[in-house]
């Protein structure tokens, strides 16, 4: 007879998996977990070296996907069965009244269910036999990215189901956690880096990453609220099946309730409001939909909206506080930022006191001084702003910055046409480690493990005094680091050693030329081709390049005239850095159009959207004149969206550049 014993490490593996699986719920969807973090730690990286060393055992459904998988050049298009529709806002009672009166003409004695709106993305989970199949995004609500990859890095989602349904799907809010939201925000000041404006964006930037690992890295988490299509199951009403999906281990959208009156409705959505700071979450209104699913077939819906459901949305919070101090911090590229300390008070529910104020520039135009009372909001709900000032004593003249930098005393300067006051010592150890910080981070030369703890303490005990430095570091300096083990340092220098592979683009941004973004980066390294290129280039051939001014390419020339950075780029070459562009032909439907961005856009930031162009073959620019084919415009765009109008230039949404990737057509 054949031999049916299963194999001890197989067992081993189930056992963990199963361990993990159930305090993982525990964690994430209960939040009444059983054992430490250690311990949870160990026994995941216990199961994650098992499988490591016993590929033969992969499974879809492990636990250890969570931490991601392959990177991937681009996401499927996934069309969706049911329509992911949106809802229309409405932004007073009287209109949720209103909304109440035309439902009572068609269904007499409806019953309502009241939910906090999540701020985030919205998505599609498809499951058959009760595992996950496809995740995607809602798209235009008709077609979707494939993000299953991705889907799977986060925790509270189900990888398998206890009732193997044949076919489930239902349609969630993914969303970045404030505390999530707050470090990745620091992360990335920190790295020198554009901060996500809100947690929406940040939501929606982590979940479309081509790389999975970098989406598990960020903390998102999902609540699901609605069954988009279901076999093998049948349910009468929307409280009835988020209750089901509950059962199902879905982490469902929280405090759901039910009233028959629209005044506890309103009741309900003040009390969310008065709250919503009090959420480990965003929110930006509440959701009010009709409970019965027969009700619902007989309300239908009109060519936008269904017409059971709307959304309520709250105003933003503001308050009046008074300002004590005004502190000044040196960025990496020896920017000097001044920061508002003011006495502290409560926005959305957390306790805040501080806030950037931008720039002299900034100051002056509130007439800024140290005891003036001042209004604070929470942009986006969650990054403090000084709005106006609501008091000033009329004899104090507005703050000026100091003249000398705080961290190392050199003479401040500002050049003529900028807003920004700098240091312009390049030895300055604020400086420094910003700069260490950002040549390392994920857009510039992308160094795993080097982050802002380790980067602090390689400057602090010398070992690192210019980037080129990162380079020499040995196996036996990161062991004297606390906390270093030899896994640890190898890891490190293997991802330094993976990184002088990387594109000359990574290399430039990670250098910190002044006014030279990611994108910038990427012009310059297709120009020139070459490093040697791009230091030997005068300014006015940098100006030439298109979306390139005349102070943004002085600047990039007098960078390459110091000493100091072509000693720099002599090193990294002579460390075997690769110093040359790949060359990308790049073809597809936007080939031979040039796009203007402006606004905030709904789901992506403005970078995702230009790569998204890019990668279709079309290029973006700064500035809009009479060679512009398109202006991608979302909320708040200014200047740009006017000189558009004026010269004509078509004006197109989010929603319809995704659809003209999709073959649609924009008139």
């Amino acid at each position: 007879m054949p031999d049916t014993q299963k194999d001890p490490i197989l067992e081993q593996i189930e056992s963990l998996r199963a361990q993990v699986e159930y305090h993982a719920n525990r964690y994430y969807n209960l939040d009444d977990p059983e054992i430490s973090d250690f311990e949870y730690d160990k026994l995941f990286h216990r199961l994650l070296d098992l499988e490591e060393q016993n590929p033969q055992y992969y499974s879809p459904t492990s636990p250890t996907v969570r931490v991601g998988g392959n990177a991937s050049n681009t996401f499927a298009a996934v069309e969706h069965k049911v329509q992911m529709g949106s809802l229309q806002d409405i932004f007073s009672f009287e209109e949720l009244r209103d909304f109440d009166r035309r439902v009572r003409e068609t269904i007499p004695e409806p019953s309502y269910v009241v939910e906090p709106k999540i701020d985030g993305l919205s998505v599609s989970l498809e499951y058959r036999d009760g595992m996950l199949t496809i995740g995607s995004t809602r798209g235009n609500g008709f077609t979707g990215e494939d993000v299953s990859e991705n889907i799977r890095t986060i925790r509270s989602v189900p990888l398998r189901l206890p009732e193997a349904l044949p076919l489930l799907e239902v349609r969630g809010e993914v969303y970045m956690p404030v505390k999530s939201f707050q470090k990745v925000v620091e992360a990335q000041e920190l790295a020198g880096e554009q901060p996500f404006k809100n947690p929406r964006n940040a939501a929606a930037g982590s979940l479309r990453q081509k790389n999975p690992k970098i989406t598990a890295k960020r903390g998102l988490d999902i609540f699901v609220f609605n069954i988009q299509q279901v076999e093998g199951k049948t349910l009468s009403s929307h409280s009835e099946s988020l209750d089901f999906l509950g059962s199902l281990g879905f982490k469902v959208i929280p405090e759901y309730k039910a009233y028959g009156d629209i005044e506890e409705v309103i009741r309900d959505i003040g009390r969310i409001g008065e709250n919503r700071g009090s959420y480990p979450f965003g929110i930006d209104g509440a959701v009010v939909k009709v409970n019965s699913f027969a009700d619902r077939e007989i309300l239908g819906s009109t060519a936008k909206f269904p017409r059971w459901a709307i959304a309520y949305k709250y105003p933003p919070e503001e308050k009046e506080t008074t300002l004590l101090d005004i502190e000044v911090q040196v960025g990496r590229t020896g920017a000097v930022t001044p920061t508002a300390v003011f006495t502290p008070i409560t926005l959305a529910g957390t306790t805040v006191s501080r806030a950037v104020l931008h720039n002299q520039d900034f100051i002056d135009q509130m007439g800024l001084s140290v005891g003036d009372k001042i209004l604070v909001r929470k942009a986006g709900e969650i990054i403090p702003e000084v709005l106006s000032v609501v008091w000033h004593d009329p004899d104090k003249p507005p703050y000026r910055l100091p003249e000398n930098c705080p961290s190392c005393g050199a003479k401040l300067t500002r050049e003529e046409g900028e807003a920004a006051v700098r240091c312009p010592n390049f030895s300055c150890p604020a400086q420094l480690v910003r700069s260490i910080i950002h040549f390392c981070s994920r857009s510039a030369m992308d160094i795993d493990g080097m982050g802002e703890v380790v980067c602090q303490l390689l400057v602090d005990r010398e070992m690192v005094k210019t980037p080129a430095d990162i380079y020499r570091l040995t196996q036996e300096q990161l062991l004297e680091l606390p906390g270093f083990a030899k896994r640890k340092a190898e890891k490190i220098l293997a991802a330094i050693r993976k990184s002088k592979e990387n594109d000359l683009s990574q290399l430039l941004f990670g250098l910190g030329l002044p006014g030279i973004g990611e994108k910038a980066a990427k012009t310059l390294a297709g120009r020139f081709g070459s490093l040697e290129k791009v230091r030997a280039a005068g300014w006015e051939e940098i100006a030439a390049i298109d979306g390139f001014g005349e102070i943004m390419a002085k600047d990039v020339e007098g960078y390459f005239r110091d000493e100091h950075n072509r000693a720099l780029c002599r090193e990294l070459t002579q460390l075997g850095l690769n110093t040359t562009a790949a060359v990308v032909e790049t073809t597809g439907e936007f080939t031979g159009l040039t796009f203007v961005l402006t606004g905030t856009l709904p789901t992506l930031s403005r970078g995702e959207a230009g790569a998204i162009i890019e990668a279709h073959g079309g290029k973006t620019s700064s500035s809009v004149s009479k060679k512009t084919s398109y202006v991608l415009a979302g909320e708040d765009a200014g200047s740009k969206l006017t000189k558009a109008n004026q010269l004509g230039i078509p004006v197109i949404t989010e929603e319809q550049l995704l659809e003209m990737i999709q073959g649609g057509k924009t008139e």
